[in-house]
C-alpha cells in the first residue's frame, strides 16, 4: 500500500486518514498548529469549558459509520452521545415563542399549532414533506457520491415548489426567501427557515429552495450533544487515527504540493523539508499550494455565494455565569432578529447588524463548569467575514457586538448581565470562514470543488470541498476521499 500525506488535522482530514490507515496505507498528517480538530476547538478557563466551533451534532450516523468501519469500538463507546430534547426553543420578534421536540415531525407540527395558532404547524409540516422529497432526490448524488463529472445535472433545483397563480401568471419559489413568502406565509415560520439557512452560512435571499433539506435533516434525524463538548468527538476521532497508526506531525506547515510528471508526489514543509507520498489529501484550501492554474478549469467548481466579499463567519461570546442553571432550561434557544432581511443584507453585504439572530447554548453539563453553582453559556451569531469592510480585530467593535448579543440573549437567560463573571469573544478573525453545505439548484453555484482534482494524486477533503461545510458533511468528504484512493476513480460511494 502507498504513502499518504494529509494536509491539516481537521475533522474531514482525520476521517479520511483513519479510513485510509485501516485500508493499509501509511498515513502522515501535517498540521501547522499544535493540535487537531480544526474548527472543533475548545476554550478553558477557571474550570469553565466551551466549544469554540459547532456545539451540536446532526446526522450522527456519519460518525457512527466511521467508527464501525475503523475499529471494534462504536462511537457511543468512545464518547457520551445524548439526544437533545427539546431540540430548541424559538423566541420571535413579536414576542411569541415555541419549544420544538427533537426528531418528531408530528410533535413539531403540534407544538407550532399550539404556540402560534391553528394551521401554522400543518403548513410547516407540508413544507417538510416537500423538503423530504428534495432530500430523497439528491441525498445520494449530492452527499454520498463523489461529485459527478456531469455535475451540471445538479444545477436543477430538486425542491418541488408549489405552483401558485398570481395575476394570471404561475410562479414557484426558487429561493429560501420565496418559500417563506409564498409557501409558509407566516413571519415566524419564515424566521425559522431563514435562521436555519443563515446558521449554515447561506443567504436566504439567494440560496436555492433546495436548502429546505437542512431543517428537514435537523428535525428528522435530530440534534445530539457530546458530553464534555464537541471537542470530545474530535478527541475520539484523533485517538481512533492514532490507534490505526496514523502519524501526526504538529507544528508542520505545508507550503507546497510537489508535482512530478503531472502528478502529486508529496509535500514541502516550511523550512524546506520534503515528504514524499503516493497521494496527497488537502484538508485546507489548496489553491495556494499548487498554483492557480489548477483551479481555472470549468469542471472544478467554487461556491460563488452572492457577493464578492469573504464568506460569512461566526461571532461567538463565551459567558461564565454565577448561579446554577435551572433544571427546566432548554439546551438551545434561538432569539430571532426583528428584521431578518436587514440581517442577511448586512452579513452578505460586508456590514454589521446590531440586532442579529442569536443562538444561545446552555448545555447544563457538569464537565463544563467548576461546580453546580455556575453555568457556561455560549452565544453565537452569523456575521460578515473577516478581511472585508469589517475589521473584527477592532476591540471596540468586538465589545459593542458582544453587548448586542448579550442584550438579545436576555430573552433566553433572564438577568444575564448580573450573572456574568467574565466573557471571551471569538470572531471570524480567529475562527475563520463558515463554508456552507453543497446544494443542488441555482445552476450549480452552490456546489464545491470535487474531491479529486485535475492533478492526479491530489484530493480535497473538508468544508471547502464536496459536499461542503458542516460537521456531518466533513465526515462524508472523508469517506469519499478514502473511497477514491482505495477503489480508484470508479468509486461511487457506499451502497
Amino acid at each position: 500500500m502507498g504513502r499518504i500525506a494529509v494536509i491539516g488535522a481537521g475533522m474531514g482530514a482525520m476521517a479520511a486518514a483513519a479510513r485510509l490507515a485501516v485500508a493499509g496505507h501509511r498515513v502522515t498528517v501535517y498540521e501547522r498548529s499544535e493540535t487537531y480538530g480544526g474548527a472543533v476547538g475548545r476554550y478553558e478557563r477557571e474550570g469553565f469549558v466551551f466549544d469554540t466551533g459547532p456545539g451540536l451534532l446532526h446526522l450522527p450516523a456519519v460518525w457512527r459509520d466511521l467508527f464501525v468501519k475503523t475499529g471494534k469500538e462504536p462511537l457511543e463507546q468512545c464518547v457520551g452521545l445524548v439526544q437533545v430534547d427539546p431540540s430548541s426553543r424559538h423566541i420571535f420578534a413579536d414576542g411569541t415563542a415555541v419549544t420544538l421536540p427533537n426528531a418528531s415531525r408530528a410533535g413539531v407540527v403540534s407544538a407550532l399549532d399550539e404556540a402560534l395558532g391553528s394551521g401554522v404547524g400543518e403548513r410547516w409540516g407540508e413544507f417538510l414533506g416537500r423538503a423530504r422529497d428534495a432530500w430523497e432526490r439528491t441525498r445520494r448524488p449530492l452527499l454520498e457520491e463523489p461529485l459527478r463529472a456531469d455535475w451540471q445535472v445538479l444545477g436543477r433545483d430538486p425542491y418541488p415548489a408549489l405552483r401558485q397563480r398570481k395575476l394570471l401568471r404561475a410562479r414557484q419559489a426558487s429561493t429560501v426567501a420565496e418559500i417563506g413568502a409564498w409557501e409558509l406565509a407566516d413571519p415566524r415560520l419564515t424566521a425559522l427557515l431563514d435562521a436555519c439557512a443563515l446558521t449554515y452560512g447561506l443567504d436566504p435571499r439567494h440560496a436555492p429552495a433546495s436548502a429546505a433539506l437542512l431543517p428537514y435533516m435537523e428535525q428528522t434525524f435530530g440534534s445530539w450533544y457530546v458530553e464534555g463538548g464537541m471537542r470530545e468527538l474530535a478527541r475520539a476521532v484523533y485517538e481512533r487515527c492514532a490507534a490505526r497508526k496514523v502519524e501526526f506531525a504538529f507544528g508542520s506547515e505545508v507550503t507546497r504540493v510537489l508535482e512530478k510528471d503531472g502528478r502529486a508526489v508529496g509535500v514541502e514543509l516550511a523550512g524546506g523539508a520534503v515528504a514524499e507520498a503516493d497521494h496527497v489529501v488537502a484538508g485546507i484550501e489548496a489553491a495556494g499550494l499548487v498554483g492557480p492554474e489548477l483551479w481555472r478549469d470549468k469542471d472544478i467548481r467554487h461556491q460563488k455565494g452572492t457577493g464578492d466579499g469573504p464568506l460569512p463567519g461566526r461571532f461567538t461570546v463565551l459567558l461564565a455565569l454565577r448561579g446554577a442553571r435551572p433544571a427546566s432550561t432548554v439546551h438551545r434557544t434561538v432569539v430571532h432578529s426583528p428584521d431578518a432581511g436587514a440581517e442577511a443584507a448586512a452579513v452578505f453585504g460586508g456590514r454589521t447588524e446590531m440586532r442579529p439572530t442569536v443562538t444561545v447554548l446552555r448545555p447544563g453539563d457538569p464537565r463544563t463548569t467548576p461546580d453546580d453553582e455556575h453555568e457556561a453559556v455560549t452565544l453565537t451569531a452569523t456575521v460578515t467575514g473577516h478581511g472585508g469592510a469589517v475589521a473584527w480585530t477592532d476591540t471596540a467593535l468586538r465589545e459593542r457586538y458582544a453587548d448586542a448579543l448579550i442584550e438579545a440573549a436576555d430573552a433566553a437567560v433572564p438577568e444575564i448581565r448580573d450573572r456574568v463573571l467574565w466573557h471571551q469573544i471569538l470572531t471570524p478573525a480567529e475562527t475563520g470562514a463558515l463554508p456552507a453545505p453543497a446544494l443542488a439548484g441555482a445552476g450549480g453555484r452552490y456546489l464545491h470543488p470535487a474531491n479529486s482534482t485535475r492533478l492526479p494524486g491530489l484530493y480535497l477533503v473538508g468544508g471547502h470541498a464536496h459536499p461542503g461545510g458542516g460537521l456531518a458533511h466533513a465526515g462524508m468528504s472523508g469517506a469519499l476521499v478514502a473511497g477514491l484512493i482505495v477503489e480508484g476513480a470508479g468509486f461511487r460511494g457506499s451502497q
